[in-house]
């Protein structure tokens, strides 16, 4: 990313390589007309199902635009491509990461491995199953990622929940804990993946310091849910024990443990080898890809598509690949031309409490998608003035992956629910919301109390 170095003075913005990019002229009015653009880009997102338009479409249109409005104000094209070649790179080894997470998980869901999961949950108590379902979301969102695990565990609730009105309190928890879950690991959440691709966070420093915090975000949710909920759950159908056609129930099993796995090893592959995280997230999809060929290798060829790794790239959620991409590289726009680099020197100034510019962060990933926020706030801020493993990067992760939660379009675990289960706006704001600003809230005091420990 490019860096701002960021003081009370006037503002430098500084590219990886060190070039200095004011040297590049700017035309002002041009910069005006791609912060419009940025802005509208982001009420269509944020508004996306009120003007039923996806939202991988405007980010990509955005994202073009803002650099097209930059290439037009007169800086020089050379040094533009370069910079937006930088630019790509990174935002590469984000998407490839991605791209690799995702389809191992639609191998694992293909190979019905999800099901090992539910299989074990046989309490009829609501509030017990309220707990236990909480605590695996907690603990799935952390190894795959918060939006595969809220789909998992509302497809998961609706096999054990027949009454819609219970099951939309116990969907509400899931996505308060999908999200709570995915903010303590580097591979949980979108946003902490970017920080530790960034070289913001270390995977250690990420698991020690924010998982009390998403631990308080967990049970307060589901102790003030538990509140509203009693009695047995009727009519719980008992689970599917049928080996499904063409997969046992060993070789579930086997997908299920080597993906998780798989994708555990991650960041000691990049502990250990130094290489980027996407390396580590290809070596084991190759792998997985190698051990789905072996099971199958004795079946006929339409026998085994279903099981095979491009069948699982069919299945993926390009989309949403194609919206990082477009939201990245607004950003990254609108980061060279030095805009984000001048709004951090005017929060110095007006906010000037870091501290404080993380919370409203957080307040403000429920209306507006935590992605392009935290990738702003790694643009607005440089490792110079806020180095690796600070408060400031911790902060940022655990606010921009919690508090969405405050609101059902503020997460992407949130508008999967959503769309599965036609759950309201209004009903979660009622309902969800005030527990989900609490969960945000004490999550934030966890971790200020422990910092007077360590």
């Amino acid at each position: 990313m490019w860096l701002g170095n960021v003081g009370l003075g006037r503002v430098t913005p500084y590219s990886s390589s060190g070039c200095l990019l004011e040297n590049i002229p700017k035309n002002s009015k041009m910069e005006f007309v791609s912060i419009f653009v940025f802005i509208i880009g982001y009420i269509l997102i944020a508004l996306e199902h009120n003007v039923r338009i996806d939202k991988a479409a405007t980010a990509v249109v955005t994202g073009v635009l803002c650099w097209t409005c930059y290439s037009l104000s007169g800086v020089d094209l050379h040094g533009l491509n370069e910079h937006l070649g930088a630019h790509f790179s990174e935002i590469a080894g984000i998407l490839f990461f991605l791209i690799g997470a995702m389809t191992i998980v639609e191998l694992i869901d293909a190979h019905r491995g999800f099901e090992v999961i539910t299989q074990i949950i046989h309490t009829r108590d609501k509030r017990r199953l309220l707990w236990t379902t909480g605590v695996l979301t907690f603990f799935l969102s952390s190894i795959l990622d918060n939006l595969t695990t809220t789909i998992v565990m509302v497809v998961l609730l609706k096999k054990l929940i027949v009454d819609p009105k219970d099951r939309l309190y116990f969907i509400g928890a899931t996505i308060i804990a999908a999200n709570a879950g995915g903010a303590w690991t580097p591979i949980g959440d979108v946003t902490t993946t970017m920080l530790w691709i960034g070289g913001q966070l270390s995977v250690a420093n990420i698991m020690l310091k924010l998982f009390l915090p998403s631990v308080a975000a967990l049970i307060v949710p589901l102790f003030l849910i538990s509140l509203q909920i009693k009695g047995q759950v009727q009519n719980m159908p008992e689970a599917d024990a049928d080996e499904v056609q063409g997969v046992s129930q060993n070789e579930k099993r086997l997908i299920l443990i080597a993906g998780l796995v798989m994708l555990l090893l991650v960041p000691v592959f990049k502990v250990t080898t130094h290489l980027p995280p996407y390396m580590g997230m290809m070596l084991a999809l190759g792998m997985l890809w190698y051990l789905t060929e072996l099971i199958h290798r004795s079946k006929e060829h339409e026998e085994k598509k279903a099981f095979s790794v491009l069948t699982a790239l069919q299945r993926m959620d390009m989309p949403s690949i194609l919206f990082f991409l477009g939201i990245l590289l607004a950003v990254a726009a609108l980061e060279t031309q030095g805009t984000l680099p001048s709004l951090a020197q005017w929060l110095n100034k007006n906010v000037g409490n870091l501290d404080l510019v993380v919370i409203i962060t957080g307040v403000l990933s429920a209306i507006i998608d935590n992605v392009p926020l935290v990738a702003a706030a790694m643009g607005m801020y440089s490792m110079n003035e806020i180095p690796a493993d600070s408060r400031f990067w911790e902060m940022l992760a655990f606010c921009a992956g919690t508090g969405g939660s405050m609101l059902i379009i503020g997460s992407a675990a949130g508008v999967a629910a959503m769309g599965l289960e036609k759950i309201s706006f209004g009903w979660y704001f009622k309902k969800i919301s005030w527990i989900a600003a609490l969960s945000y809230c004490a999550g934030i005091g966890v971790y200020y109390l422990q910092g007077l420990f360590w």
